[in-house]
């Protein structure tokens, strides 16, 4: 089936609920009249609501009514969040300085408002030692408090340990700046 609304003789129908084009309501008419008072008013008779008993018809320029509609489509699309997931890989047996590195990394990419998977990779037998891995992703959690929260805790999969963080809601906000009356204000 088609989720397209059907339009005109499509409908195959008896009678139908007809409302005008300025939304006020016509009432049931036989289909035939209403395709009638369609062509008159030089309009398309669009179903709307095609489950309802009777269905539901409106007199409407179908063309703009779909250009409309994708219009509102393309703008919701536009102002949809798009959420990135980065990664950052670690050690069990990492170096303080190069812990602080990638530490540095997670706060810039929460701060961006993005997602981080945190990995940790075992190898050898650092496997046995699984505990070490937990206590250092604990320990990042807690570093980076302030601006994001665990959203999975830590979990083994394989010869890795996985956390992933999210950051806060009011992070997304504050890391896009507000535009000032200058940029608002069109170039001349």
């Amino acid at each position: 089936m088609s989720s397209e609304p059907r339009i005109n003789d499509r409908i195959r129908v008896p009678e139908v609920r007809l409302v005008g084009p300025e939304g006020e309501q016509v009432g049931i008419v036989p289909i035939g009249k209403a395709l009638e008072l369609a062509a008159e008013a030089d309009l398309d008779l669009v179903e709307v609501a095609p489950m309802a008993r009777p269905p539901v018809c409106k007199l409407m320029d179908y063309g703009k009514f779909k250009y409309e509609s994708a219009q509102k489509a393309r703008e919701a699309r536009r102002n949809q969040a798009l959420t990135v997931i980065k990664e950052m890989k670690l050690r069990p047996k990492i170096d303080p300085h190069d812990y602080a590195t990638k530490k540095g990394h997670v706060e810039r990419f929460l701060k961006q408002g993005d997602k981080v998977k945190i990995t940790i990779m075992f190898r050898g037998r650092e496997q046995s030692r699984p505990e070490l891995g937990f206590r250092l992703l604990q320990k990042l959690a807690e570093d980076i408090t302030e601006l994001g929260f665990v959203e999975s805790s830590p979990k083994q999969d394989g010869r890795n340990m996985v956390m992933v963080v999210a950051p806060h809601r009011t992070t997304k906000a504050a890391s896009r700046p507000a535009k000032t009356v200058e940029e608002q204000a069109p170039q001349a």
